[in-house]
């Protein structure tokens, strides 16, 4: 760490905050920086920018600093009293150097044995001033490849830089300035109104106040707002909370009432007359109170949406201030809209996300519930299938009537341990669970599908057929749910599709994208049902359909697995004519 490398690690070094450069510019003056390494024969070399009282660094090379840190500039002035003039540059040798004694943190770092030997205090700086002789940055040199100091040539290839560096930085700080006053002549009501939505009321008024009391050249506001059901809420600084009489406060919310219905502001000062339907003690008494904080008038907006008046924003003007002028009176209506409907927006969102907060702990609540019963069911049901199967397969005598009820029992404990297996699947389908996902053959698992089915099949005499590529269809996502699907929709095709009739199952690659197609000569599924088909536990209003068994989860599952992998699933069906589903997965091609 030397000279330049000195200049930035001043005491006091602050970082953070700052106005942002556009990125072509800083691109320009990192260009800068970098010519100085490379063609100038310098180590270092860093920009910075006045900031107030400050010296902000904006461009480094090969600094152990942070863009961003931040020197005082009574610092810089102390060197630049001292040091010798170089033409555009400014060295100050390490004898005349402040060191120490300003604050420079001075590195163990060897000098040569040579009179113009580069010195650790040694300082060479560019000075970068504007038209009017005011310094607005400065560009630090340091160290030299060959550890001297610059002789005659090597300043002029310096000079050229600083030269550049200067209409750079005064370039930037122009675009700023003008980006400032730009921003600054935007109305608040584009700010209100680009402001989201989702902020609280005091958040918006938090985030937008500076620009509402400079783009007025107000020096207090004051919002409230009231609602039935959440009460009064209010934005208001300290001291004018403390000076507000009730009184007062009770005339605000009567008059914001009047001002929406009339669509206009009220304003209230030293010079103003009193305004329609405010008493005369109302006003004086309002008139010292500004008085009494130094300050002249008021206006007072109502803020609403449609017609509900929802509050009122006060803006308070200091002495000196200028009258309030009709346009700026016709603004301050325009921004009570769209205060109003910030408000309304905030109310609306705070009321949501409690509704949404609680129907996630419901959400949670049930998830708990459906695990806690299914796995409180699952042992005494397995201590039930494994007693019926001693009976049935043992050596105990079991007379035909109990055989029949055993059978029974059977089918019915068969049909709650596959209600409790989707019950603990379904709840496994966490949206939020990450993917483990892999190329799936989905030919392999339709024809193990068909292969579990087959003695329904064969019983049922249905006709099934199987179209698909000679190359593997590949899917991308987790092997396990992809098989539940193809085999609920294999198992639902062959339950409700009656004897004698056909179901096509296809797939095709569609690119980006694979699709299954499951098509039967079933009952097919009235418009009222396809509504709900999808849901929990839902059945269908067809007695023919109710009359099979099923736990109402299979769909549900399909649904909860298919959007977990990004894909889509659709339904063509009319009663009495059969289904079509059809299945859209990521492809792993």
């Amino acid at each position: 760490m030397t000279g330049a490398q000195l200049e930035t690690r001043a005491i006091a070094v602050s970082t953070g905050g700052g106005r942002m450069l556009a990125d072509q510019l800083l691109d320009s003056l990192q260009l800068i920086a970098d010519g100085i390494v490379a063609v100038a024969g310098f180590g270092v070399a860093a920009i910075r920018i006045r900031r107030g009282e400050e010296l902000e660094l904006i461009v480094d090379t090969e600094l152990p600093e942070e863009v961003g840190s931040r020197i005082p500039l009574a610092l810089m002035l102390e060197e630049l009293a001292v040091a010798e003039t170089w033409g555009a540059l400014r060295f100050v040798p390490h004898e005349l150097s402040g060191g120490k004694e300003l604050g420079w943190v001075v590195p163990d770092y060897p000098v040569a044995d040579a009179p113009d030997a580069w010195h650790p205090m040694d300082m060479l700086v560019a000075p970068l001033y504007d038209a009017e002789g005011e310094l607005r940055g400065t560009l630090a040199i340091d160290s030299p490849h060959d550890g001297r100091r610059p002789g005659l040539e090597a300043r002029r290839v310096l000079e050229r830089f600083a030269e550049l560096a200067s209409r750079a930085v005064l370039t930037a700080l122009e675009r700023e300035s003008l980006a400032e006053q730009v921003a600054m002549a935007e109305t608040v009501k584009s700010i209100v109104r680009s402001t989201s939505a989702q902020l609280s009321l005091e958040g918006l008024l938090q985030a937008s106040e500076r620009t509402l009391l400079e783009g007025f050249d107000a020096q207090q506001l004051w919002i409230k707002t009231v609602d039935e059901e959440q009460g009064v809420a209010e934005y208001l600084p300290e001291a004018l909370r403390l000076a507000l009489p009730p009184e007062i406060v009770d005339f605000a919310q009567r008059a914001a009432h009047y001002c929406w219905h009339q669509q206009t502001v009220m304003i209230v000062g030293t010079h103003e007359p009193v305004p329609t339907k405010m008493s005369q003690d109302h006003h004086d008494h309002v008139v010292r109170l500004l008085v009494q904080m130094g300050m002249q008038s008021l206006v007072f907006v109502p803020l609403g949406a449609g017609p509900e008046c929802m509050g009122s924003l006060v803006l308070v003007r200091g002495p000196q201030a200028r009258a309030w002028t009709d346009i700026e009176c016709a603004a301050l209506l325009d921004i009570g809209h769209d205060l109003g409907r910030a408000a309304l927006n905030a109310r609306t969102f705070e009321r949501e996300h409690a509704l949404v907060t609680e129907l996630k702990a419901l959400d949670e609540y049930k998830s708990q519930l459906i695990s806690t019963v299914s796995h409180e069911l699952k042992s005494p049901l397995t201590t039930v299938q494994g007693h019926l199967e001693m009976l049935t397969t043992g050596e105990i005598v079991v007379s035909d009537d109990a055989r029949g009820s055993l059978t029974a029992i059977g089918r019915a404990s068969q049909r709650m341990s596959r209600v409790i297996e989707d019950l603990l699947f379904l709840r496994q389908l966490d949206p939020a669970r990450p993917l483990s996902p892999s190329a799936v053959d989905l030919a392999e698992l339709v024809a193990e599908a068909m292969a579990m089915s087959s003695t329904a099949i064969v019983a049922k005499g249905l006709r099934v057929t199987f179209e698909a590529p000679e190359v593997p269809v590949l899917a991308l996502g987790e092997p396990d749910e992809l098989d539940k699907i193809v085999h609920n929709l294999m198992t639902n095709a062959v339950k409700y599709t009656p004897e004698h009739r056909a179901i096509d199952i296809a797939l095709t690659d569609q690119g980006g994208t694979v699709a299954l197609t499951v098509r039967d000569e079933g009952l097919g599924i009235s418009e009222e049902d396809q509504a709900g088909l999808f849901t929990e536990f839902f059945r269908s209003t067809n007695p023919l359909a109710v009359a099979q068994p099923g736990t109402g989860l299979g769909l549900t599952i399909v649904r909860r697995i298919v959007d977990r992998h990004g894909g889509s699933i659709s339904l063509d069906s009319a009663l009495g004519e059969g289904s079509t589903f059809v299945v859209t997965l990521p492809s792993a091609a």
